[in-house]
C-alpha cells in the first residue's frame, strides 16, 4: 500500500552534507502500532550510531545490533565465492553475523538500505529471517532508494528522535544492483501487512505488521 508522495527539489532528493533532519511517517506508524509495548526488543541491522543507540534506551528498549550494511556496502570477499565464472554470494553465511535472537521474539526490525546494498537473489531469503525474529504484532522497517536515485551506497543515516531521521553526506558510491521495487516488497509479505511511504531525498520507507 503506498500513503503519502511529496515532490521536491533535486537538490532536497539528492541530500548532502546540509541534508534537512526529516520527520519519518513510517517510523511514526511503527511506534504507534507499539504503543502499548513497555520494553521493546529490537534488532538492528545497520552501521548504528550512538544517537540510535540513546533513541532506543530511552524507549526503554532491549537491543540486539547486527552490521548487515557495512560488509554489504564494501563487498566483503569473506560472503562471495569467487571460484565459478559467475560469483556468488554466500546468503546463509552472511546471515550468520546475526546474533542469536529467538524466533518470534522481537517487537521490531530495523533493516535501513540493507536491501539496497545486497544481490537481488539475496533480498527474499533476507526479508524472511529478518520477518521471522517479529513477533505478532511486530513490525519490519527498511529504507529503500527511489529509482531515479543512482549515487549513494555509501551513504548514511541514524534516528533523530523516535519519529523523524537525520542524513550524513549522500554520498557518490553508485548502487550496484537494480532498484527493488515497491511490488517486490509487497511479495514478501503477507497481504495488506505492507505500507510503503513515499518522504524525501529519494527513499521510500516500508513497514509491514507481522
Amino acid at each position: 500500500m503506498l500513503l503519502t508522495t511529496r515532490h521536491e527539489s533535486a537538490k532536497a532528493r539528492t541530500g548532502g552534507e546540509n541534508a534537512p533532519k526529516m520527520p519519518s511517517p513510517g517510523l511514526e506508524w511503527l511506534w504507534q502500532q507499539l504503543r502499548d509495548v513497555r520494553r521493546p526488543h529490537i534488532l538492528d541491522c545497520g552501521a548504528i550510531r550512538q544517537s540510535t543507540v540513546d533513541v532506543f534506551i530511552r524507549r526503554g528498549s532491549k537491543l540486539y545490533v547486527a552490521d548487515l550494511v557495512t560488509p554489504a556496502r564494501n563487498g566483503n570477499p569473506k560472503f562471495w565465492n569467487r571460484s565459478k565464472k559467475v560469483p556468488v554470494f554466500l546468503t546463509d553465511d552472511f546471515l550468520a553475523q546475526i546474533p542469536k535472537v529467538p524466533v518470534g521474539s522481537l517487537s521490531a526490525v530495523f533493516c535501513w538500505h540493507l536491501l539496497d546494498l545486497i544481490p537481488p537473489e539475496a533480498v527474499a531469503p533476507t526479508v524472511e529471517r529478518l520477518f521471522s525474529f517479529l513477533q505478532p504484532g511486530g513490525v519490519f522497517f527498511s529504507l529503500l532508494r527511489q529509482p531515479y536515485l543512482a549515487e549513494g551506497a555509501d551513504a548514511s543515516c541514524w534516528l533523530d528522535g523516535l519519529k523523524a531521521l537525520d542524513f550524513g553526506a549522500s554520498g557518490r558510491k553508485p548502487f550496484a544492483y537494480p532498484v527493488v521495487t515497491n511490488r517486490e516488497m509487497e511479495r514478501h509479505f503477507p497481504s495488506g501487512s505492507v505500507k510503503i511511504f513515499l518522504t524525501r531525498l529519494g527513499r521510500r520507507e516500508v513497514v509491514a505488521l507481522k
